[in-house]
């Protein structure tokens, strides 16, 4: 059993997984910061200087707190300016695993369109059997 875990794991689509996987988490990392840190102050200053995360609807009369985390300490709270940066996280990820597949199946398209513009030499037996057959017809006349 050892045996075949070790097969498994050296197998390289599990190592491009794990690499893709420890990447995209990463990359999750800068797409938050970028719409946390840059984005979302962003919009709060051109809609007035509100922030988005700390949007939270009361679900218990216990909660008096104006900030989301103090909120969830006291009760149950609707946090719906959470869930809209989430979403705006979400959607700029989306847009950009987009423009990036998008530019790899660009350049896929042109490697592909190139090779079928150059044509295939062909195998190196009827290139010898194209010779001798243009000899014999030379020698023939």
């Amino acid at each position: 059993m050892l045996k075949e875990f070790q097969e498994f794991i050296s197998k390289g689509n599990v190592m491009d997984l794990a690499v893709g996987v420890i990447i995209g988490g990463a990359f999750g990392l800068i797409v938050n910061s970028m719409v946390n840190d840059i984005i979302m102050p962003i919009v709060g200053a051109i809609f007035g200087g509100f922030d988005f995360s700390n949007y939270f609807l009361p679900l218990s009369a216990n909660v008096t707190a104006t900030n989301l985390e103090e909120a969830r300490r006291q009760g149950a709270v609707f946090a719906y300016g959470n869930f809209l940066t989430v979403v705006i996280n979400f959607m700029i990820l989306a847009w950009i695993i987009f423009l990036m597949v998008k530019g790899v199946n660009n350049v896929r398209r042109r490697v592909v369109k190139e090779q079928e513009a150059v044509p295939a030499a062909p195998p190196a037996d009827v290139q010898l059997l194209t010779e001798i057959r243009d000899l014999l017809a030379k020698n023939k006349s």
